[in-house]
């Protein structure tokens, strides 16, 4: 049986190619059948060795069942059932394994949603305050603070601010004291010093000025002002504080343009309308709480 196998190995070099693929059955059906043979007699059979032509043209060749069985019974019909591996189709093989394309993010997706800008403030506002004169020449730092809380609708008296401020006959130090006592009554810590240091408020003060009040009366809060001589109001009024003073600003007109004046220092003229340029060049030397 094994000079069979040997004499059908040694023809599969030199035979057509069906009976290269005949044989090819043929060959494993006697292999299968020694080694089936060996198995029962309990003695493990010697290995064998393939050609190296043989073994190629195995490699090559996809040998079905319905081959095996037609080289049994007729050679020329195993040619026929043989199956070339390049004729297997192309799904017998693993589909390619490259990754889907993730589907683009859309508004729909609320974590890729933009959010809705916030609304712009309103070209005017004036907010509703309740005027008090201040109680003593010194006390227009404690006025103007507490008629600035009132718009917020927070009650404080002229006397405990002015504990607060640590205001003296000298009047109250600076607006960085303003800042820190409306801070102290008005939740969150809204208010910060804005300093005008040199004799004259430039364009990039009086628009900072100008966008800070705006930002404060759309917030319902006033804005505290600490000045230093002259300015003409919009209706031709003079105001002079040499010295200095504190003003409350509780509204403006035409985008913050014009500027909404709570004076504590005349009951008769409780308020009045400024330029921002005008309020801004008035603060100069000084600074405001907003």
């Amino acid at each position: 049986m094994k000079r069979t196998l040997s004499r059908r190995l040694r023809r599969l070099v030199t035979e057509r190619p069906y009976q290269i693929v005949a044989g090819s059955a043929a060959a494993l059906v006697l292999a299968t059948g020694t080694g089936a043979a060996i198995a029962g007699t309990g003695t493990a059979p010697a290995p064998t060795r393939t050609t190296t032509a043989a073994a190629e043209l195995l490699a090559d060749t996809a040998v079905t069942p319905e081959a095996i069985r037609a080289e049994v019974a007729s050679p020329q019909a195993a040619a026929k059932t043989a199956v070339p591996r390049s004729a297997v189709p192309a799904s017998a093989a693993p589909a390619s394994a490259s990754p889907s394309p993730k589907p683009s993010p859309t508004t729909a997706d609320p974590d890729v949603a933009s959010k809705e800008p916030a609304p712009a403030p309103p070209a005017s506002k004036i907010l509703e305050y309740d005027h008090q004169a201040q109680t003593t020449g010194y006390y227009c730092g404690p006025a103007a603070v507490r008629n600035a809380l009132s718009a917020a609708s927070i009650e404080r008296g002229q006397d405990a601010l002015a504990t607060q401020l640590g205001t003296t006959y000298a009047g109250t130090n600076s607006a960085e004291d303003t800042t820190r006592v409306l801070n102290a009554v008005v939740d969150g810590d809204p208010y910060e010093t804005t300093m005008i240091r040199g004799g004259a408020a430039t364009p990039a003060q009086m628009d900072q000025l100008q966008a800070d009040v705006v930002a404060a009366i759309a917030d319902e809060r006033g804005v505290v002002v600490n000045v230093a001589g002259s300015v003409t109001d919009t209706n031709g009024r003079w105001h002079s504080f040499p010295g200095g003073h504190y003003v409350a600003v509780v509204g403006y007109e035409d985008s913050g343009r014009m500027v909404k004046i709570a004076d504590s220092a005349d009951v008769s003229y409780p308020s009045y309308w400024l330029s921002t340029t005008d309020l801004a060049n008035w603060a100069a030397t000084r600074g405001y709480s907003a």
